[in-house]
């Protein structure tokens, strides 16, 4: 069996299991809690598969730092723990009928995430089927992998320290400080921009850009930005001032804060 084949399988079989369990637990963030394993393993299949050629292992040890960090982070929040549900399913769930939500888990929920985690991985199966050696283009991409993977430590321990303090009455409202100066969603961007960087490794194998591999970075991106509306409009809900915070500052691109408008001391003749 192909290492393609075999990640279908087990992909089809963690879509499966992620949905029995929301059946069984009635919790619906099961996708959530294999989002940063799954992807690891599809990669040492396919370096594997390869006879570990260095640029598909290379990507498959840059993703595992990717998953070690991302499983941390989750672990530290509750995500594994029973009741860790993401809190915008819950709101969801209760905005749609129940039939309606059962079909949104089963296309959406466990099989279009779990679709969408195999295909961030392809660049690996097409960089195994263009086998070279590594050269400057692959150091840039590691290097550009390693600095976006910095970038979202830094961003989601700046968000744990800031929530540590809220819950403990220190602050309130939500972050602007720090890299959350620059961009609304800092750990989002370096998320993304991992996982473009993923795919030009398969792109530099394949000597050209125009490799349908890139679908998964395409889609992964189109996902992070519906996912960031439906939580900024909650976020808006709860706090008078996001609004002002959405005006001056980039959604996901680091960008300097836009300067606020201020109104003339005397109206113009």
């Amino acid at each position: 069996m192909s290492a393609l084949a075999l990640n279908c399988w087990i992909a089809a079989g963690v879509a499966i299991l992620c949905w029995l369990l929301s059946v069984l637990t009635r919790e619906y963030s099961w996708v959530d809690r294999i989002w940063s394993v799954v992807p690891a393993g599809y990669l040492w299949v396919f370096a594997a598969g390869s006879g570990f050629d260095a640029r598909v292992t290379l990507m498959a040890a840059l993703v595992t730092l990717w998953a070690i960090r991302l499983t941390f982070n989750y672990a530290r929040k509750g995500g594994y723990s029973p009741g860790g549900e993401d809190y915008r399913w819950k709101i969801l769930r209760s905005k749609m009928p129940p039939a309606a939500f059962q079909a949104f888990n089963i296309v959406f929920i466990a099989g279009y995430q779990n679709f969408l985690l195999l295909m961030i991985t392809l660049p690996a199966w097409t960089a195994a089927q263009h086998p070279t050696s590594l050269g400057a283009g692959d150091v840039i991409a590691a290097v550009v992998f390693l600095l976006l993977l910095t970038g979202e430590t830094v961003a989601d321990q700046q968000q744990w320290d800031f929530h540590r303090r809220k819950a403990s009455g220190q602050a309130s409202g939500f972050l602007t400080g720090g890299l959350f100066r620059y961009s609304r969603h800092p750990n989002f961007f370096c998320e993304l921009g991992q996982w473009w960087a993923i795919f030009a490794f398969g792109a530099i194998a394949a000597g050209t850009v125009a490799v349908w591999t890139v679908a998964g970075a395409v889609l992964l991106t189109l996902l992070f930005i519906g996912s960031t509306l439906f939580t900024e409009s909650i976020s808006a809900s709860r706090y008078p001032g996001y609004a002002d915070y959405r005006r001056r500052t980039s959604m996901l691109i680091p960008l300097p804060p836009r300067r606020q408008r201020t109104a003339p001391a005397h109206p113009q003749p």
